[in-house]
């Protein structure tokens, strides 16, 4: 003691501080401590309604609408409208109240909602919680037997359409479900809802209020390789998401949420609409996303959050420059956006992103709708560019046994089990596996409710005897990989990794290496198969930018590059040139890869694309003559 107290002062409080720092950025701690900041008081917010009977969201609606600080705070913005809180309840009330009397809705009745991003789509959800039913959120691109089947699935007996998206459903649709009633919001009956009484339902019309495992709403799966099924979101989920993210991002009541991405999928609703609304800030959304009109928007609303998915971020980045017509300025940076808040912004985009548009914080996630758990990534410097989750020690000794890495058998696409003991292991620290959530192996549905009406389907999500017997995990379907820095990466989706000699590919980390090239816009990478070999063959889908195909060097360069930044077995052999401008996506902008990987690569079968393949240190045509001589063997990959 003695010799510690003889320790100057000024000497003292540096050197602790400095031991101090090093702690916290070597273990993350205050990192952490803000997750667990942000989990805590979204609990106990959770557990306080839930013992008053209010986890409804109706209850949030009526709190700010009815509060003098909050009820003349803008609420909602689209297009050139915007209502405050307390405009928003009243219509909410009278919509409310006509779907109650004039349409028959009853409490616990799925209603399904097939529309665009519009007020009328919000109101409908808010008041159809007002009486205790719920809605089934339809992809509003969906038409023919996908649409029949979610209808079908979500058992609605009264499916609400937006006038723009009408056209989708066909008499196709009408005569395969006939005791279904289609009905078309247009602006007449609107103004016929507007002029229902604004009458409050009673509490007691809403479903089970003190039950945070009621589903909520029901939001459907992209379907890409097959039809979409129906995830159920409880009370739990959407309050736990919703209250979780909008602390961890720092949202306030000043802010402004701005979203382009479709309110039927679960980003925009669950860490968006929802989110914002648990904040008390203003929502402000536009109908669907569009390159040339999202800064604009984002100006007129005076946006200080705004949100991506899947390829959002490299389309803006791939446009022009918005320029002023009268000054001349440029307006990348002329916005007051401090947060890009999303999931799916690839690594050779990031930082790209961030510098031209002058975006201070990034913050990814991963999480899937019918998931219980997920990953998040605050991102300010190049730490954590391009990572999907991370954390501290103390993050991980608390949360790190609720999720694994696990090997995967690419023959069968599933989690590897060793054949002694039929268990599953970990992965080495840096080695990519199969993400798996734990779940709570006598309680499954309190943690996971599966899909409605599909027992099938939810069991499959649920694997048991992972680590010991009888236990219980969720599956995601994605391979990631964790570091040394407990920083969580994404590899791929399990079925798009594909082998090519002996070795597995990341689609993911090839698109990321071509998509780096300075004359690629986008690129798509996938696994096709090729006569007289085994396995797959790398293909990258690509789009350059204007002028620099077919002119030039770009087909060397880009041979050069993926060769200097690629091991040999993962180059991409084959280049299909994309016409058109654009590659196939979802309609939250994530990319498709199921055709490309059907059409393969044999001339005739790519439409107008051109194919072409690495041969002799360059891409070169890839003619019919070259297909002819694979299936003779005549040439070898």
């Amino acid at each position: 003691m003695a010799g510690l107290s003889a320790v100057p002062l000024s000497l003292a409080v540096p050197a602790v501080a400095a031991v101090a720092a090093y702690i916290n950025a070597r273990c993350l701690v205050s990192y952490d401590l803000r997750l667990l900041g942000s989990l805590l008081p979204t609990l106990a917010n959770v557990a306080w309604w839930k013992s008053r009977g209010q986890v409804n969201l109706f209850y949030r609606l009526e709190s700010l609408a009815t509060s003098k600080s909050s009820q003349d705070r803008d609420f909602l913005r689209w297009e050139d409208k915007s209502y405050t809180y307390a405009q928003a309840y009243d219509i909410v009330l009278r919509y409310a109240n006509w779907l109650s009397a004039q349409r028959g809705v009853k409490k616990g009745e799925l209603v399904a909602l097939d529309f665009q991003n519009t007020d009328t789509f919000l109101f409908l959800i808010l008041a159809l919680w007002a009486i205790g039913a719920r809605p089934a959120l339809i992809n509003y691109n969906l038409s023919g037997k996908p649409l029949v089947h979610c209808i079908k699935q979500a058992e609605s007996r009264l499916v609400l359409v937006d006038p723009v998206v009408a056209g989708n459903v066909g008499d196709d649709v009408r005569s395969d479900l006939p005791d279904v009633a289609f009905e078309v919001v247009n602006p007449e009956l609107e103004l016929q809802i507007l002029q229902t009484d604004p009458v409050r339902p009673p509490d007691d019309v809403r479903e089970d209020p003190k039950s945070t495992l009621d589903m909520a709403m029901l939001i459907f799966t992209s379907g890409t390789t097959g039809l979409p099924k129906g995830a159920i979101v409880s009370w739990a989920k959407i309050l736990v998401i919703g209250g979780f993210s909008g602390r961890l991002i720092g949202i306030k009541s000043s802010d402004v949420f701005y979203s382009a991405m479709p309110l039927y999928h679960s980003t925009a609703m669950l860490l968006g609409f929802i989110h914002t609304l648990l904040a008390g800030a203003t929502y402000a959304m536009s109908r669907k996303f569009s390159t040339s009109n999202f800064w604009e928007d984002i100006r007129k609303h005076d946006a200080t959050i705004t949100q991506y998915v899947g390829e959002t971020c490299r389309y803006l980045l791939a446009a022009p420059a918005a320029i002023d017509p009268v000054t001349g300025e440029n307006l990348d940076r002329k916005h007051s956006l401090r947060i890009a808040f999303g999931n799916g912004l690839r690594p050779d985009v990031w930082n790209r992103f961030k510098e031209r548009f002058g975006i201070e914080t990034i913050v990814e996630f991963y999480a899937a709708t019918e998931g219980n758990f997920a990953t998040w990534n605050i991102s300010r410097n190049d730490f954590s560019t391009g990572a999907v989750g991370r954390g501290g020690s103390l993050y991980s000794f608390l949360l790190g046994k609720t999720y694994a890495i696990v090997g995967v058998d690419h023959d069968t696409e599933l989690p590897y089990r060793d054949p002694k003991t039929g268990f599953c292991s970990r992965t080495p620290t840096g080695e990519p596996g199969e993400l798996l959530f734990k779940l709570p192996a006598s309680d499954v549905e309190s943690r996971f409710q599966g899909y409605y009406g599909d027992k099938d389907a939810t069991s499959k999500k649920v694997m048991r005897s992972v680590f010991t017997e009888g236990d219980a995990w969720f599956r995601t379907g994605d391979v990631l990989r964790c570091d040394q820095e407990n920083r969580l990466w994404f590899s791929d989706r399990i079925g798009d990794t594909f082998r090519w000699k002996s070795e597995n590919v990341s689609t993911a980390e090839v698109s990321q290496c071509v998509g780096l090239h300075p004359d690629v816009v986008e690129a798509n990478v996938y696994g096709v198969q090729v006569p007289n070999h085994e396995g797959r063959a790398g293909c990258a889908a690509v789009i350059f930018r204007e002028g620099a195909f077919p002119v030039g060097d770009t087909l060397k360069t880009l041979a050069e590059h993926v060769t200097t930044g690629l091991p040999k077995y993962a180059r991409p052999l084959f280049l299909r040139v994309v016409s058109g401008g654009a590659l196939q996506s979802t309609g939250t902008n994530k990319q498709q890869k199921h055709h490309l990987r059907n059409e393969g690569v044999e001339p005739g079968k790519t439409g107008s694309d051109e194919i072409f393949w690495l041969n002799g240190g360059t891409y070169v045509n890839f003619y019919p003559t070259d297909w002819k001589s694979l299936q003779a063997g005549q040439a070898k990959l």
